[in-house]
């Protein structure tokens, strides 16, 4: 274990010499804010059950399902309604989305949901 504090460490990158370097100190900080972030969040993968929280339109936040296959960078992922979810997103007067009646079950359309957005359920 290494005994630097950050007083240290917040002297050292005082002394840098170049905006480079203290550029790749930054590059390192927020990589690393990354990897405890990642560390801290809940796995999302497809197939959990999940609620929709935080997004655009408004009239997708609450809404439940199940988190379906992610984007490249599994920043979004697709996202299937439960029945009682499909229902509301039918009946809600401000919808833009077209639930056909015999629809149980509704798969949202677009890019997917942000992951930042997903609440999992079945944690």
């Amino acid at each position: 274990m290494s005994d630097t504090t950050l007083a240290d460490v917040c002297a050292y990158i005082r002394k840098l010499p170049g905006r480079a370097d203290i550029a790749a100190v930054q590059e390192a900080c927020a990589q690393q804010i990354l990897t405890l972030d990642r560390a801290a969040r809940p796995v999302i993968s497809s197939g959990r059950r999940a609620r929709i929280t935080d997004i655009r339109p408004a009239i997708l936040a609450g809404l439940t399902g199940t988190v379906q296959e992610p984007n490249k960078g599994a920043t979004r992922w697709h996202f299937l309604l439960d029945e009682d979810s499909t229902n509301a997103l039918r009946r809600d007067p401000r919808t833009t989305y077209t639930v056909p009646d015999d629809t149980t079950r509704y798969l949202l359309p677009g890019k997917g949901i942000p992951a930042g957005c997903i609440e999992l359920l079945d944690a």
